[in-house]
């Protein structure tokens, strides 16, 4: 048993050491935003890191051969992948190009700009979460708070509208 974790310890470490980023948009400026495409494409993202933590529960309970051990490893390392895609949308589009400085004399934009600011910082904190364990728990952090980022960021009523058409 030692010498199993000794060897996941070592693939997850090397997975965690071999992180090359890549980044979510350019900062040219532009001009060519989609915001929704964004937000779509974390919860995508949520989605695979919970499939991930799943396949990985799953898996470790018979973790007894190799090729167990093997699929265990892809499966962390698409979990950590997807939780950096995340922290990649977050900081690289959202803080660095689309949320941008508001004067604070402006108090209804200020304080939409800071619940903003609270709620992708707490998106990519959770992100984080999701690279250090299993816990489905974590997931649901990142779908309630997306869904509060969404509810500030377009507002309500845009947030009706967008769901009035997918169903």
């Amino acid at each position: 048993m030692k010498k199993l974790i000794t060897a996941v310890s070592i693939a997850v470490a090397s997975l965690t050491f071999s992180y090359t980023p890549s980044f979510a948009h350019c900062e040219i400026p532009c001009g060519i935003y989609d915001d929704e495409a964004r937000v779509h494409q974390i919860q995508e993202y949520i989605l695979t890191i919970e499939k991930s933590m799943r396949a990985i529960q799953e898996l470790s309970k018979g973790l007894n051969d190799p090729l167990t051990l093997n699929q265990v490893v892809r499966w962390i390392d698409n979990k950590d992948a997807h939780a950096r895609k995340i922290q990649e949308i977050v900081w690289q589009y959202f803080f660095t190009q689309r949320v941008k400085p508001v004067d604070p004399k402006d108090k209804e934009k200020y304080e939409k700009y800071l619940k903003e600011l609270e709620l992708l910082n707490k998106l990519s904190f959770y992100a984080m979460k999701a690279k250090q364990s299993v816990d489905i728990k974590v997931v649901d952090k990142l779908r309630e708070t997306l869904e509060k980022f969404e509810e500030v960021y377009f507002g309500k009523k845009h947030i009706e509208e967008h769901h009035k058409h997918e169903h």
